[in-house]
């Protein structure tokens, strides 16, 4: 359980640095999806840990909050990615621009 608890708090991270080097705003916000629902997977997976004894409830309670507070940054992060005048796909010229 905690092996898979690790690989999806990594899928989070991993996702936030893959759609960092996405093409558009919108591919962007794409992995962020894809991270916000790695928080899903890991705040089940967090439930079924304190359901089996495995997590205390306080430790359980702090990673929980921890996970929902990461989620809420991630969508409000998507929407403002989403929402900003930036989301249209880059042409050649801006492509070439931002890798120097």
């Amino acid at each position: 359980m905690q092996g898979q608890m690790v690989r999806a708090a990594e899928s989070i991270v991993f996702n936030i640095a893959e759609g960092c080097g996405s093409t558009s705003q919108r591919e962007f916000a794409r992995f962020l999806g894809i991270g916000i629902k790695s928080s899903f997977e890991l705040e089940a997976q967090c439930e079924l840990a304190k359901d089996y004894a495995v997590l205390g409830p306080p430790a359980w309670q702090e990673l929980s909050t921890a996970v929902i507070d990461v989620r809420r940054m991630l969508f409000g992060l998507r929407k403002k990615v989403l929402l900003s005048p930036h989301s249209k796909r880059m042409d050649n010229a801006d492509r070439a621009a931002a890798n120097g």
